[in-house]
């Protein structure tokens, strides 16, 4: 599987403009762009984000798009605020935020661009190779603090987070930790590609990802959500026909009466062409 390694741009924590290092680089040629949209939100779905939005400017000429990370309550927050025109999803919108557009009379459209398998992932140096989500669970919540009660060597689990910004950060902690609360000893990273870089450089560490950002400085752990009797990996293969178990969809959020504006950019990331490049990234395709 071919993944774009846009997680080592790490200086940046994530934002990082498309829209705007094409202007740098053509001139005035985006300064009368017919249409100039501006993107925000997961970290997740930053890669993807990036990589359709310079394909879609090298193909239209007339259309600017800008693209910037931080999580995905950093792009709702920025749809509330009306500070960008789509919001970059790697969850549902909470009770609070859709209560919110609610106050404001805002309708928000909510399009699935691309299916992820979240990735629990440790130092390749460590032997464990699977855990349960209750192994998981005890793990980020602080029960279990050495790798020699799940079968590892007698060495300190060091737990990396996104931060509460982050819809990875929520999914993971709904999904895996069934709802209850974070270590307070967890170290929160406010970017994925940071998680990577931390795992990969510290023996007993793990973290969660999205599919997309996995490398061979990590390793990534089967997961059972059977109380041990089945640990599938994570790929894309068994994200599509859904034997992994945490697995979520990515989302395009936007505001119904933008929606003419945002077309061009939604219709691309849904077409063969965008569809094709949610599998090079290393995310799951819709068909």
């Amino acid at each position: 599987m071919n993944k774009t390694k846009l997680f080592l741009m790490l200086p940046l924590i994530g934002m990082l403009s498309c829209g705007k290092a094409k202007t740098e680089d053509k001139g005035n040629e985006t300064s009368s762009a017919a249409v100039s949209v501006t993107i925000k939100g997961s970290d997740t779905v930053l890669p993807l984000a990036q990589k359709e939005a310079e394909d879609l400017m090298k193909a239209n000429k007339d259309v600017s798009v800008t693209v910037v990370g931080g999580g995905s309550g950093v792009g709702l927050t920025a749809l509330i605020d009306g500070t960008t025109d789509i919001a970059m999803a790697s969850r549902d919108m909470k009770t609070e935020e859709k209560l919110k557009f609610s106050e404001m009379k805002k309708e928000i459209e909510e399009v699935i661009i691309a299916y992820d398998a979240l990735t629990v992932i440790v130092n390749p140096a460590n032997k464990v190779s699977k855990l349960t989500r209750e192994q998981l669970e005890k793990i980020f919540t602080g029960q279990i603090t050495n790798w020699k009660e799940v079968g590892g060597e007698d060495a300190k689990i060091v737990a990396y987070s996104r931060e509460s910004s982050s819809g990875t950060y929520e999914f993971f902690k709904d999904e895996v930790l069934d709802k209850k609360n974070y270590a307070s000893n967890i170290l929160s990273l406010p970017a994925t590609g940071a998680i990577v870089q931390a795992v990969g450089q510290t023996k007993g560490a793990i973290g969660y990802i999205g599919l997309a950002y996995e490398t061979k400085e990590v390793k990534q752990l089967a997961v059972s959500y059977d109380q041990g009797k089945t640990f599938i990996e994570p790929s894309v293969a068994s994200a599509k026909d859904k034997t992994y178990p945490i697995s979520r969809p990515l989302f395009y959020m936007f505001d119904k009466t933008n929606a003419a504006k945002v077309k061009t950019i939604v219709d691309f990331a849904l077409s063969d062409e965008g569809q094709k490049i949610v599998s090079e990234i290393g995310y799951v395709p819709l068909k």
